[in-house]
Parts: structure tokens; C-alpha cells; sequence
């Protein structure tokens, strides 16, 4: 369900956070859905469980789940998506050096068009998939 890239510079709870997230947009994880507990998703993907934890815990904070006790971790019934300047702007910056990268890697304006069409069809966020 989730990939998990151990030689990416990337820290592994943040790919775990945004492997859940694409798991919610392309519909393989759905509102209500549970969520395999820590202890089950570390013996899957052979990662610590604290790390399993913190990735958790940044998802709850984000009201992308939620825990109940006793019961185990589900996707919130209720999220919705919401504007955080701050991220935004982190969100611009990171963008405008993928921009940079893709430009240096000789992608044309029309390539990278096509290219994020596709990924948003494939996220099931592209025109048309819902």
C-alpha cells in the first residue's frame, strides 16, 4: 500500500505522511477507513515504530486521521481541505525549483504540462475524475 524510498534524503515519516495522503486522493484509503496500527505498518515496512508514530501523529495534527482509543487509526470522516499560507509558500518555493531542475533537464513548458496533467489524473485531483 505505502513506498517507502530508505536512500531518500527525504526524512521516511514524511514520505509515510505523503504516501497516506496519495493513498486518500487516488481512493485506495477512504473517510472511515482504518489505518494498519504501528506496530502492524513497522513489520510491513521494516521501519522503526517510532518513526511510524511521528508519521501518525503529523497526520492527526494535520486532521488527515484519527485515533480511537481502543479501536485504532482511521482516516477523518470530516477532512477537508484547508489554506495554510505558510505552506503555500513553502509549497511556491518548492515548486520554483522543481521549475528550475525541470528546465536544466531540458523539459519544455509543454512536456511539464503534460507531465502534471498526468500526475493529477493519476492523483485523481485532474480535471474530470470526480
Amino acid at each position: 500500500m505505502f513506498q517507502i524510498d530508505q536512500r531518500s534524503s527525504t526524512p521516511i515519516y514524511q514520505q509515510l505522511v505523503r504516501e497516506v495522503k496519495a493513498a486518500i486522493l487516488r481512493g485506495v484509503l477512504s473517510p472511515g477507513d482504518r489505518l494498519p496500527s504501528v506496530r502492524e505498518l513497522a513489520g510491513r515496512l521494516a521501519i522503526n515504530p517510532n518513526t511510524i508514530q511521528r508519521s501518525y501523529q503529523e497526520l492527526e495534527r494535520q486532521k488527515v486521521i484519527e485515533t480511537l482509543r481502543g479501536k485504532g487509526t482511521f482516516v477523518c470522516l470530516d477532512y477537508r481541505v484547508k489554506e495554510d499560507e505558510e505552506k503555500i509558500n513553502a509549497f511556491t518555493e518548492n515548486l520554483r525549483h522543481i521549475l528550475v531542475e525541470a528546465h536544466y533537464l531540458g523539459f519544455s513548458q509543454e512536456r511539464i504540462f503534460t507531465l502534471v496533467e498526468r500526475l493529477l489524473h493519476e492523483l485523481g485531483i485532474g480535471e474530470g475524475t470526480r
